[in-house]
C-alpha cells in the first residue's frame, strides 16, 4: 500500500489539519495553492475556523472514498453519496453559509 503525500491546512483559529493529498485536491482553492507551490509549510486559511475546516474535510474524505468505490459498484455509491449530502447540509444557516464559502 502505498503512502500518498500529505498536506497540512491551518485554520483561521491556528490549528492544523494533516490531510491526504488527493483530499485537499476536492476543494478547487486549496487544488490551485498545491499548484502554485504554496503547500510546503502548511496552507494557511485565514477565512476558515476550525470547525469549518473539519466539516469541509469530512465531505471532501467522504468524495473521495466515494470515487474509490465508484469503480466497483456505482449506482448504490450514488445514492448513498446523495443520502450523505442531504444529511450533511442539514446544519443551522450560519454554518451552511460559511461551509458555502
Amino acid at each position: 500500500m502505498s503512502t500518498s503525500k500529505k498536506i497540512t491546512l491551518k485554520s483561521s483559529d491556528g490549528e492544523a489539519f494533516e490531510v491526504d493529498e488527493a483530499v485537499a485536491l476536492e476543494s478547487q482553492t486549496i487544488k490551485h495553492m498545491i499548484e502554485d507551490d504554496c503547500a510546503d509549510n502548511g496552507i494557511p486559511l485565514p477565512n476558515v475556523t476550525s470547525k469549518i475546516l473539519s466539516k469541509v474535510i469530512e465531505y471532501c474524505k467522504k468524495h473521495v472514498e466515494a470515487s474509490k468505490s465508484d469503480d466497483r459498484a456505482t449506482s448504490g455509491v450514488d445514492d448513498d453519496l446523495k443520502a450523505w449530502d442531504t444529511d450533511f447540509v442539514k446544519v443551522d444557516q450560519a454554518t451552511l453559509f460559511d461551509l458555502i464559502l
